[in-house]
C-alpha cells in the first residue's frame, strides 16, 4: 500500500481527474469560502478540496463551468440549481448546500438525475429565532431609526411625545410556519413576554400546543388577531409573493410584520406602502426582496423599520455546526452511501 501525503495530492488537484499512486481523489467545488472546520473535514476524508473566493457571485455559466470539472458541489449564496445547470452538471454525485432552504434547487430534476442534494437541518434554528426576536424588539422601540438620530447629531431636545414604541407584553404573536424556527420563536415570545402564540401551518404542531398553548388558526384569523406577525415557512409555489397589499389591509394597523424565511415571500413595494399609509405599523427584515437591498430603499430610513442583511445564521457557533453537516453530506454522497441530511429522499427509493 502506497501512502500520499495531503501536499501530494493538492499538487494534483487541478487536473479534470486526480490519480495519485493508482487512487482517484475526488474532488469538491465550493461556491464560497466557508468555516475551516467543513473543508478540514472532507480533507480529511482524502477529497481535494476548492473554494470559490472571489467577492462576488459566480453566473450559471461560469459555475457550470467549474462544476464540468469535479465529482461534488457545495452551493452557499444564491445559485440557481434550476433544469438547465442540473442537466448540465448531471454527473455531480452529491450536491451540499451551505443553508437550511433549498427553494433554489430543482429538487424534482435533480432527483430524476439520481443526485442526492443536502441542506443543514436543525441547527439554525435558535439562531435565526433569535433574529427574528431582535428585529421584532428592534421596531417596536424604533432603535434603528432612534441610533441614526444619534449619528445624524439629532440628539438634543428632549420631547416627549416623539418616537414612541409600542410594548410587547401580553401582546398575540402570529406564526406563520410553525417548524423549528416557529417553534423557537414562539417559545422566546411566550417566555419573556407572555404573549399568546397563535399560528398558521400545514399541520398541527402538538408538541407547540402543549408547551406554550398555541393556537391554530386560518390564515385569514391569523391576520387579523396578530400583533406581531413572524414569518417562518418554506419558499414555495404557496407562500411566493403572498404577503401584498391584499394581506396586510387585512393585518392590524398596530402591527408589526416580521420576516426571516426568504424575501421573496413579500411583495416589497406593497410592504413599503402599507407602512407609508399606516396600514401596519412596523416591519423587521432579515431578507428582502430583491437582495441585497439598495441604500436608497425607502425602508431604510423609515423609523418603524428594522432591517439587517440576511445575518439569521451569522454566529460562529452555527456557522461551525453548518459545515459539519455540510462535509457529511459530501463524505457519504462521495462514498456512494446515503447522504445523512436529504432533502429529495425519493433519490433512494427504487
Amino acid at each position: 500500500m502506497v501512502q500520499v501525503s495531503f501536499a501530494e495530492l493538492c499538487k494534483h488537484a487541478g487536473k479534470e481527474i486526480v490519480k495519485v499512486a493508482g487512487v482517484i481523489i475526488m474532488k469538491v467545488f465550493i461556491t464560497r469560502k466557508i468555516t475551516e472546520t467543513g473543508v478540514q473535514l472532507m480533507r480529511d476524508a482524502g477529497l481535494s478540496v476548492t473554494e470559490w473566493t472571489e467577492k462576488r457571485d459566480l453566473t450559471q455559466e461560469e459555475l457550470i463551468a467549474h462544476c464540468k470539472n469535479y465529482d461534488a458541489l457545495v452551493s452557499a449564496g444564491p445559485n440557481q440549481l434550476d433544469r438547465y445547470f442540473l442537466n448540465a452538471c448531471k454527473h455531480l454525485k452529491v450536491i451540499a448546500l451551505h443553508s437550511v432552504g433549498f427553494d433554489n434547487v430543482d429538487l424534482a430534476e435533480a432527483t430524476r438525475l439520481k443526485i442526492p442534494v443536502g441542506n443543514t437541518p436543525g441547527v439554525l434554528s435558535k439562531t435565526t429565532a433569535d433574529t427574528a426576536f431582535l428585529l421584532m424588539l428592534a421596531v417596536s422601540r424604533k432603535a434603528f431609526f432612534n441610533h441614526r438620530r444619534i449619528l445624524n447629531g439629532q440628539w438634543g431636545f428632549f420631547d416627549p411625545t416623539l418616537n414612541l414604541g409600542i410594548e410587547l407584553d401580553g401582546k398575540t404573536l402570529g406564526i406563520f410556519g410553525m417548524g423549528n424556527i416557529g417553534t423557537e420563536m414562539a417559545k422566546r415570545c411566550h417566555r419573556a413576554y407572555d404573549m399568546k402564540v397563535i399560528y398558521h401551518n400545514r399541520h398541527r404542531n402538538e408538541q407547540a400546543e402543549k408547551e406554550f398553548g398555541a393556537v391554530m388558526v386560518s390564515f385569514d384569523e391569523l391576520l387579523q388577531q396578530s400583533d406581531v406577525l413572524s414569518v417562518h415557512a418554506s419558499l414555495n409555489d404557496g407562500s411566493r409573493a403572498l404577503f401584498d397589499k391584499q394581506v396586510f389591509t387585512k393585518m392590524k394597523p398596530s402591527s408589526i410584520f416580521i420576516n426571516t424565511a426568504r424575501g421573496a415571500m413579500h411583495n416589497e413595494k406593497d410592504l413599503t406602502e402599507a407602512l407609508q399609509d399606516h396600514i401596519i405599523w412596523g416591519a423587521g427584515l432579515d431578507v428582502t426582496n430583491p437582495e441585497p437591498m439598495q441604500p436608497d430603499n425607502p425602508l431604510l430610513s423609515m423609523d418603524n423599520v428594522a432591517v439587517t442583511p440576511h445575518i439569521g445564521t451569522c454566529t460562529e457557533e452555527t456557522r461551525e455546526k453548518m459545515v459539519r453537516l455540510v462535509a457529511a453530506n459530501v463524505i457519504a454522497g462521495l462514498k456512494g452511501e446515503r447522504i445523512p441530511y436529504p432533502v429529495n429522499e425519493e433519490v433512494y427509493r427504487g
